[in-house]
Parts: C-alpha cells; sequence; structure tokens
C-alpha cells in the first residue's frame, strides 16, 4: 500500500496502537481531530507491535494527512550485526546509560535530573555512542546486564533476565531512528507515554521543538493493568522463595520501566492534557509539573447524534443493553455477560449486544463466547462486531460499560446525544459523566447509574432499574442537558486551537 508521503508538516501526531489501523475511542478522536484543523499539515507516526497484529487502515485519511509512516517495535530490523568479535563498546556511553539507571531507582513521582536523558538521547541516535550492536553484543552490555542481575534481580532465572532487558529496550534504538528520520515539522502531539512518549520525549529534546501530551487514560495505569494479567511474564522463583502479596521480578521490572517511559515524556511536554481532573492530578503524582498540566475533556458531534433521537421508536425504551468497545479484557465482557443472565431471567424480552471488534484478543473472545454459551444465553447476547454508532443508538435502550479502566469515553456522550442513558462501572470519569462534576453540573440531574467493578448482580440490577419507562426519560434528559452544555466538539475544538496555536505561533518577545 502507498502512504502519502511529503518534505514537511505542521504537527506530526505520535500514535501507539491507534489510528489509523486501530477503531475505538482514541482512534476516533484522533479523526476528530486531524478534520477539525484542515489549515494544519499533519505527519502521522504510526507505532505498533508487529505487522501480523494489524490488518488494513480502520479509517481514511483525511485530506490534510501529508505524511504517514509505519513502524513495528517487536520486529527484527538493522540486518546482521558486523564487527561483533572483540566489541568492546564506548566506555563514556555506557557510563552515561549506567547513571541513567541510577537515577531510575528511584521512583518515578520523586525529583530527578534528566539532564542525562537528554545526553543519553543524542547517545542512541544513528550515528551516536550508544549503538544498538553495542547494546546487544559488546563486552560492556555483558558486564552491565551480568552486573545487575546479581545486584538487583531477585528471580533465579538469568537466561529469563538476559531476554528480558534485551525485549525491553532494543526498541528504543528504532524510535531513536524514526526521530533522527521524521520530516520536518514544527510541533509534536503524542496521545500517549509509553513508546510513543518516549519518541516524543527524544524528539523535543533533539529538535528543540514543541511536544503536546494528551492522555486520555493514563497509559502506565493501563499498562499495569496488562502486566497483572498478562502470562507470558514469567516468574521462576519456587514455593519457598515466593510470597504471595509480592509482584514478581519481571512483572516489576517492566512495570518501572513503563512508568519512567511516562516521567520522561512529562519532563518534555508542555502542555500536559488530561481529559478530566481526577486523570489531572494522577499525572502530577506520577511526576508531571502541575503548572504545565490542564483539562480538556472529550466532545461531541451533537448536531449530527441529536438528530438520532427522531429516529427512535415512540413508547417505553427497547430492552436492548449494549456494551460498545473491543472485546478484550480491559472492558470486562464477561461480567456484562454474566450480568445478562440475570437479565435475562427478570425481563426475558431483554437482549444484550456487543458492538466491537474481536481481532485484538481472539483468546478472550472466544472465552465470552464460551461464557455465554455455558449460560444459556446464546438467543439473548449477540456478538456484532464493529458497527457504526449511528446505526445502533435509535435501537438500544442502554449503553453498558463494564470496564475495568477507562478514561472519558465518548461513548456515553455519544449515547447522551442521542438519547440513551448509560450505567457504568465507577471508573475513569465515568461517575463524572453521569452524576456531575459539581454543583452546577450535579443539578442537571444522573443520566444512568454508576455500579462497581467486577460486580454482575450490580449491574444487572442498575440496568434493570433504569428501564423503568420513568426512570429512563429522567435519565434520558439528564444526559441531553448535559452533553449540550459541556461536551460539544465545538468546546474542544477551540481549546485545542489554543494549544495548536501556542505551540506554533509561540509569543514574541
Amino acid at each position: 500500500m502507498t502512504f502519502p508521503r511529503a518534505a514537511a508538516a505542521d504537527i506530526a501526531l505520535l500514535l501507539e496502537g491507534t489510528f489509523p489501523y486501530v477503531s475505538g475511542g482514541v482512534s476516533s478522536w484522533v479523526n476528530q481531530i486531524i478534520r477539525a484543523y484542515p489549515e494544519y499539515r499533519f505527519a502521522l507516526v504510526f507505532l505498533g507491535s508487529r505487522r501480523s497484529d494489524y490488518g488494513d487502515m480502520k479509517y481514511a485519511l483525511p485530506d490534510n494527512v501529508v505524511h504517514l509512516e509505519t513502524h513495528y517495535l517487536h520486529e527484527q530490523w538493522g540486518g546482521a550485526a558486523e564487527g561483533i568479535r572483540g566489541m568492546g563498546g564506548d566506555a563514556d556511553a555506557f557510563a552515561r546509560a549506567d547513571a541513567l539507571h541510577e537515577v531510575f531507582k528511584a521512583p518515578p513521582s520523586a525529583a530527578a535530573d534528566l539532564t542525562l536523558f537528554r545526553e543519553v538521547g543524542r547517545d542512541l541516535l544513528p550515528g551516536g555512542r550508544l549503538t544498538l550492536q553495542g547494546f546487544l553484543h559488546s563486552e560492556r552490555a555483558w558486564r552491565a546486564i551480568t552486573e545487575r542481575y546479581r545486584t538487583q534481580c531477585t528471580d533465579p532465572s538469568f537466561v529469563d533476565y538476559f531476554w528480558t532487558v534485551r525485549i525491553m529496550h532494543q526498541p528504543l534504538w528504532m524510535l531513536a531512528r524514526i526521530a533522527s528520520e521524521l520530516i520536518p515539522v514544527r510541533a509534536f502531539h503524542t496521545v500517549s507515554t509509553g513508546y510513543a512518549g518516549f519518541l516524543g520525549a527524544l524528539l523535543a529534546n533533539t529538535r528543540g521543538l514543541p511536544l503536546i501530551l494528551s492522555e486520555h487514560g493514563i497509559y502506565t495505569k493501563e499498562r499495569k493493568i496488562d502486566l497483572y494479567q498478562n502470562e507470558w511474564i514469567r516468574d521462576n522463583r519456587n514455593v519457598f522463595q515466593k510470597d504471595p502479596a509480592e509482584l514478581s521480578y519481571f512483572r516489576q521490572l517492566w512495570i518501572r520501566f513503563f512508568e519512567w517511559l511516562g516521567k520522561l515524556c512529562y519532563d518534555a511536554a508542555d502542555p500536559i492534557v488530561a481529559l478530566y481532573e481526577a486523570n489531572r492530578l494522577r499525572q502530577i503524582s506520577d511526576g508531571a509539573a502541575a503548572a504545565r498540566t490542564r483539562n480538556i475533556p472529550n466532545g461531541i458531534n451533537l448536531k449530527r447524534l441529536a438528530a438520532l433521537r427522531e429516529r427512535r421508536a415512540a413508547g417505553d425504551p427497547p430492552p436492548v443493553l449494549c456494551l460498545i468497545g473491543r472485546v478484550v479484557p480491559i472492558k470486562d465482557i464477561k461480567t456484562f455477560i454474566r450480568a445478562m443472565r440475570i437479565v435475562a431471567t427478570r425481563l426475558p424480552a431483554a437482549e444484550a449486544w456487543i458492538a466491537g471488534p474481536e481481532d485484538e484478543d481472539r483468546a478472550y473472545a472466544e472465552e465470552c463466547r464460551n461464557l455465554t454459551e455455558s449460560l444459556d444465553l446464546t438467543d439473548r447476547v449477540k456478538f456484532l462486531g464493529f458497527q457504526k454508532i449511528d446505526e445502533l443508538m435509535p435501537k438500544i435502550g442502554l449503553v453498558v460499560l463494564s470496564s475495568i479502566s477507562e478514561g472519558l469515553p465518548l461513548v456515553i456522550l455519544e449515547g447522551y446525544a442521542a438519547g440513551v442513558p448509560c450505567v457504568s462501572t465507577d471508573v475513569g470519569s465515568c461517575r463524572q459523566l453521569i452524576e456531575g462534576l459539581d454543583e452546577a453540573d450535579r443539578a442537571l440531574g444522573a443520566a444512568g447509574r454508576v455500579v462497581r467493578i467486577a460486580d454482575p448482580q450490580g449491574l444487572a440490577e442498575a440496568a434493570l432499574a433504569l428501564l423503568e419507562p420513568g426512570a429512563w426519560r429522567e435519565a434520558q434528559a439528564a444526559g441531553i442537558r448535559r452533553v449540550e452544555k459541556y461536551y460539544t466538539d465545538e468546546l474542544m475544538f477551540e481549546r485545542y486551537r489554543e494549544v495548536y496555536r501556542g505551540a506554533l505561533e509561540p509569543a514574541r518577545p
């Protein structure tokens, strides 16, 4: 496939595992943002895991995307090593890297002088003194790895430690190469920390240009959830060495790695944007400078979605509970299915729709289908795959989120605009969206119900109560009032217009 290429652009969007290859909330937001500013030329840098993990693009590229490049961080690259025998490694470069690792021993929330990172970042660039071949094959790298294993590692397997360190660090050289080869732009905008945030920090530090960070969810928090659940992370301690209350060393290592990638991004970015106040405070506790942080909530196309209300059938709400999202563990689809067993017993006409792609975690999707069958719900729970919001909203009674982690979910706002209340777990900004943020917001009324995480009974009871016609109409009216007052795309676009102007048109002295 031929990608658009350009010699220069205005803004480079740094996108890890999202637009244009993955559908969903963050990707929809990226699509919104690009299309809202036709006056700016965007370059997209997509970072993925492996090429085989992604299919075709899920979105048509807007006309003002003038450049797209894709990179897969966990594929082999760089060709065969040359000159391995007798490779010593640059002493000064390794000394700086060792000193930086000493800084990384402190909690990421602690104050730290990250000047050293800027120097090490330059060492990683092509032509720098800390090369990938040196990391993979030099005697100094071997000594550094074995020394850290002896002094820091609490897992008995050196082989697993050796390969964990390699897998963890090797993408950094690819990111450094991407940073050195990216076309000239005037500002960088990353929509997460992690590897994309590290790339943003490298670009900002080496080119001396502004870096904007927008976090929809707190990346380090979400990676922790993933790392707690992942089974590929080894724990080689025997039963006498394990403390049940203690995470395995390799889980701790990965968590600390992503925490520090976040810290490096926070150090380089200004502004640092959160979707809501609780996340802004979390950013500060994770090391962001408070003066650089701000809140910009998501917004939706009110005019388009409000028109969907006219397509709803008259009368009582349809007994259709719809979860719109990816079929992945973080969405906790299984709790929704278990809740539906309770709902179906008391409301036999009820249906549960799961509208979202299943290709991101096929094993989990299969487990969800098996659970549906074991609960005798195959005629009540329907897996629809990816669906267009405009087709779904007029046919459903409730939007349901059973997630264990969220940011500010666009789907709740889209539901409100289309006249659909919501039942959600108490994650991210969901309570704020349903019950209101402050006194004036809360006075608008509750637009649904909030329940605990992983509580099928609570989720079912809340859904059944909300489907009562009187309660449903009150929640519908509250949701419409709230989205119209606080969460339109016009408000969001104006706030980001100010951000982009600040980055692209710095104040003159």
